[in-house]
């Protein structure tokens, strides 16, 4: 057992020596993908990375709890409270079931995890199977005061929870001050008491495809709640790691932090974890602005960015050519 392990805990900003709750046991979360396309590079990269580390936990001798979701409804358009469910969208777009949608690019993810070589996590819960699990946490957010309902949807009390003396924006830096005016999207704000509140549950629409009947009627969980629920019940309501890509300190993670403290009375996490973003041509990879490479297009050969092919094993494709980084 290799008990001098320093991690980078994003929560503090420094290298730290690792003590797990429990001394030979270590629970691990990470944040999966939401099923609606193809995964590129960019997404590989957070969970090789991950992979890398739950490896080196077990070479240490630690027994691994290793817990990665799939979204399979409530994340909307742009991360927002209100818009479009991506997979509802893509399921439009291509006239499929949700479901289908959710089952083949699930698969796909299989896939390209499997070319990399990566270990399958300890537990793959999905969105949709815990639909349960996550209404009994918004139930006990309200009770304990945290949280609002208005036309059948429910909000996280930002300002309620700042005014208890806890600090909304430690993982992510960010000053909550600067954060409320046009933090969110016009659109449905009348709803919320203050713009920066987070829905943890949202109505759904006569239009809506994914939806569940609830204690406040027809709608279906926000985005931010599943990993908090489904966290806590493979994990214990608090667990040693989350990780996740840097871009979901804020909102997403910021959020789990306080709907996660407020449900069980107690911090969730003990180690914040984040891969960085992967680069191409200077850019951050993303699907919003289609600046991706997809793994079978390097594999392949079949691109406009790399001169020739490279193989999933042995070759440094995170730095082929200068092009990624």
């Amino acid at each position: 057992m290799i008990k001098n392990l320093f991690l980078y805990n994003s929560l503090i900003g420094e290298k730290v020596k690792f003590e797990p709750i429990a001394s030979n046991n270590v629970g691990i979360y990470v944040c999966g993908p939401t099923v609606y396309s193809e995964v590129h590079l960019g997404n590989c990269r957070t969970f090789i990375s991950f992979d890398v580390i739950v490896r080196y936990l077990k070479f240490s001798g630690y027994n691994v709890r290793y817990v990665r979701n799939i979204t399979d409804a409530g994340h909307l358009e742009n991360d927002a409270d209100f818009g479009e469910d991506k997979i509802s969208k893509k399921a439009k777009i291509e006239q499929l079931e949700p479901m289908e949608i959710v089952q083949k690019y699930t698969l796909d993810f299989h896939n390209v995890m499997s070319l990399f070589n990566t270990l399958p996590p300890s537990i793959e819960p999905t969105a949709t199977g815990h639909i349960v699990e996550q209404i009994d946490m918004v139930q006990a957010i309200i009770k304990k005061g945290f949280a609002y309902e208005v036309n059948g949807s429910v909000y996280f009390d930002v300002k309620k929870y700042i005014s208890q003396g806890y600090k909304y924006g430690k993982l992510s830096g960010r000053d909550v001050d600067d954060l409320i005016p046009g933090s969110r999207d016009l659109e449905g704000q009348q709803e919320k008491r203050n713009s920066i509140d987070f829905a943890l549950w949202k109505k759904a629409s006569d239009l809506h495809i994914m939806k569940w009947t609830s204690p406040w009627g027809i709608g279906f969980p926000g985005w931010h709640l599943e990993c908090s629920a489904m966290g806590a019940k493979y994990l214990g309501d608090q667990f040693d790691i989350h990780g996740g890509g840097m871009d979901l300190k804020f909102p997403h993670h910021e959020c789990e932090i306080a709907q996660g403290f407020c449900a069980n009375d107690v911090d969730p996490v003990r180690y914040w974890m984040h891969a960085n973003m992967l680069t191409l041509n200077g850019k951050r990879m993303s699907k919003s602005t289609g600046n991706t490479l997809l793994p079978k297009e390097i594999f392949s050969g079949n691109n406009d960015i790399l001169n020739k092919e490279y193989s999933s094993y042995g070759s440094s494709i995170f730095y082929a050519s200068g092009t990624l980084s």
